[in-house]
């Protein structure tokens, strides 16, 4: 992450920037998979959070998405929780409540399994939202 993104605009368009500052297969990755999560879930909301993170919300966090040298990191807020049949999940196993997906360049992304997981998210984070209190 270099952080050159300006902090004077939404987040969607900090993504944006982000995405073009890289210039390289990071930035089609990261399009790419903004995309899928935008097909997953057309309510998704996007943030931009800890000096230069994009994340994706939907009644809480789905995934971030990180870029480094070597890989794309989307690490899922509540990925342990979640079904993996696909086994997507191949980085932070180890966690209690965190799993993420390194996505090297070249990498080929099976994009129903990672929609499927992004439903299974938004469903993990609706289903913890606690109800409105009744008026009475």
């Amino acid at each position: 992450m270099t952080g050159k993104v300006p902090m004077t605009t939404t987040p969607s368009k900090m993504i944006d920037a982000r995405i073009a500052e890289l210039g390289d297969w990071r930035g089609k990755t990261l399009a790419r998979i903004r995309a899928l999560i935008h097909q997953a879930d057309p309510d998704v909301e996007e943030a931009w959070k800890w000096r230069g993170v994009p994340v994706w919300e939907h009644d809480g966090i789905i995934c971030t998405g990180e870029t480094y040298k070597a890989v794309v990191k989307l690490t899922f807020a509540r990925g342990a929780s979640l079904a993996d049949p696909a086994k997507l999940f191949n980085s932070s196993l180890d966690g209690n409540v965190r799993r993420a997906i390194d996505i090297p360049e070249g990498a080929k992304i099976d994009e129903k399994a990672f929609k499927a997981l992004i439903r299974a998210a938004v469903a993990a984070n609706t289903a913890k939202k606690k109800p409105s209190p009744r008026k009475r």
